[in-house]
């Protein structure tokens, strides 16, 4: 990959929640290590009435909340902000972007626009972006999801960034897809010759990938509930695990060909028809609770009013091509569920004749989990012999094998997902953001489960928080005989 990084960054919501908690310690993690192009200047923008000053203090106390202690310097903070300057701006106003031009400067040497804000401002932004010089063929823009909320949003979103952004200088951002963890799932299957030959139908039983939350509403609920667990979680995040986990190796890392491997993935998922969306998902909201010891509120007391907005999604999918047929995809995610966990286990077929049997040995089918977070581990379960003189029978036990990438990489500093990312922004490496085809395939087939809903007039479950949903999820996955995988 020919790294072409630019000479300017360009940051929208500059002074929001996202800015505080991820992109200036990003940034600053960045800068701190040498990472970030010499003379790189860095323009913050948002509605905040702030100058070049305040919005350095603004940093500074960013950084000191949000940044890990070991990291702080205060040298080095005092030259980070130094690469800081601020313009207001009213995004809905075209006027204001002339000034925002003026403050940016020259735009020949390159640059990168991180651009999160509503969907509904889409156009306004970038007629302003484009008016005021800002657009230009030096110039790439990040998108920050939501990225609509639907197909034909999406569409439109997409149509309008295209007018003045081609594809090649359009970055669409997935921060699951900067996990160090994520990526390691493309190590450990094409890097490794003994799992390719039961990757597949014949040697995996199952697929399930698990995104559980344990806190609310927070102060997402403008947002949350016009979207929802399923367009929140299972189109974003967790379509792109089901698309590292179900592609077909690539024949280099290489941005287009891991991105038509993905696109690939998401053409082949199964496109439910709305009779069978009731079998094969399940929608649900929590009630007040107990969450970590601690008395919560219900979803609607929260909000403050009565809503179907689902807080929990459980799902099968099956990816209908020669590797996975027959092979289901078990999703689920939610809110104040019992603990918070990404991870994807994968359940191998049982051995075909089991030896142990008339010996009293019973066998486990062999597991792969791969935790995301909070802990960053590999692990697999393989079936091992109680020690003993096995008079009585042979006693077999599932053990695991632990890989613990925090231990294992302990000299390595775990970054933030957004260092790579914005990295990659400011270099021009797209392998790690996803393409428009990605986009509306995975809406596609979100919009079909959607529709079902609707079809069927399914209304959320309730579940009481602290709990892993309504009992109806387990019944999704128990009638195949499999269960969520809930330790």
């Amino acid at each position: 990959m020919q790294r072409n990084p630019v000479g300017k960054l360009l940051l929208f919501g500059a002074t929001g929640d996202l800015s505080q908690r991820m992109l200036l310690p990003s940034l600053y993690g960045l800068h701190a290590d040498k990472l970030l192009p010499d003379g790189l200047t860095i323009t913050g923008t948002a509605r905040s009435d702030h100058d070049d000053k305040s919005f350095r203090d603004f940093a500074r106390k960013a950084l000191d909340e949000f940044l890990a202690k070991d990291r702080c310097d205060a040298d080095t903070i005092e030259t980070f902000v130094a690469r800081l300057q601020y313009q207001p701006l009213d995004a809905t106003d075209t006027k204001h972007y002339g000034a925002l031009a003026k403050k940016v400067g020259d735009v020949s040497g390159g640059l990168a626009i991180f651009l999160s804000t509503a969907p509904s401002l889409f156009e306004q932004v970038i007629r302003g972006l484009e008016g005021a010089g800002l657009a230009g063929e030096t110039v790439r823009i990040g998108l920050e999801k939501p990225l609509g909320y639907d197909l034909a949003s999406s569409r439109e979103i997409n149509d309008t960034v295209a007018t003045a952004f081609p594809e090649e200088r359009i970055f669409r951002i997935d921060h699951y897809l900067g996990k160090e963890t994520v990526q390691n799932i493309m190590a450990l299957r094409f890097g490794n010759s003994f799992f390719e030959p039961v990757w597949n139908a014949q040697g995996i039983d199952n697929v399930q990938i698990t995104v559980s939350e344990t806190v609310g509403l927070e102060d997402r609920a403008s947002y949350y509930d016009g979207a929802g667990a399923l367009r929140d979680m299972v189109a974003n995040h967790i379509l792109q695990l089901v698309a590292l986990i179900a592609m077909e190796p690539p024949a280099r890392y290489d941005v287009t060909e891991i991105r038509d491997e993905k696109a690939k993935v998401f053409r082949s998922l199964r496109q439910l028809k709305p009779e069978d969306v009731p079998h094969n998902s399940v929608i649900g909201q929590y009630l007040g609770g107990a969450v970590n010891g601690e008395i919560v509120k219900g979803y609607d007391d929260e909000l403050g009013r009565d809503s179907n907005t689902e807080t929990f999604v459980a799902l099968k999918a099956h990816v209908d091509n020669w590797r996975w047929q027959g092979v289901p995809f078990y999703l689920r995610t939610g809110k104040r569920m019992p603990t918070r966990r990404s991870e994807i286990a994968i359940q191998f077929k049982p051995v075909p004749h089991s030896m142990f049997a008339g010996r009293g040995g019973l066998l486990q089918p062999n597991m792969l989990i791969i935790r995301l977070q909070p802990e960053e581990y590999i692990q697999l379960l393989v079936m091992a012999k109680e020690p003993g003189l096995d008079r009585d029978g042979i006693r077999l036990r599932e053990v695991p094998l632990n890989l613990s990438l925090d231990a294992e990489f302990a000299g390595k500093r775990r970054r933030i997902a957004y260092e790579r990312l914005l990295l990659d922004l400011i270099e021009g490496d797209q392998t790690l953001f996803v393409r428009r085809d990605e986009v509306e395939a995975q809406w596609t087939w979100i919009d079909a489960i959607r529709e079902g809903w609707k079809a069927n007039d399914m209304k959320p479950k309730h579940y009481a928080a602290g709990t892993w949903g309504p009992a109806a999820s387990i019944a999704l996955t128990e009638r195949d005989g499999v269960s969520w995988q809930d330790d």
